[in-house]
């Protein structure tokens, strides 16, 4: 009977990863141009900052 707790644990955990991960990619898909931007604007501050260095 513990084994069998346990089994059913495993799929919950499976099941939870997955919903994470269409949340994550929805999210993604929704914001694509904003993250976008925003990594851009990272690399620049970070070339900027490299050359100066």
């Amino acid at each position: 009977m513990l084994k069998k707790f346990f089994m059913e644990e495993d799929a919950i955990g499976t099941v939870e990863m997955i919903l994470i991960l269409v949340v994550l990619i929805g999210l993604v898909i929704i914001f694509k141009e904003q993250l976008t931007s925003l990594v851009n604007k990272i690399f620049k501050t970070i070339n900027s900052k490299a050359t100066s260095i």
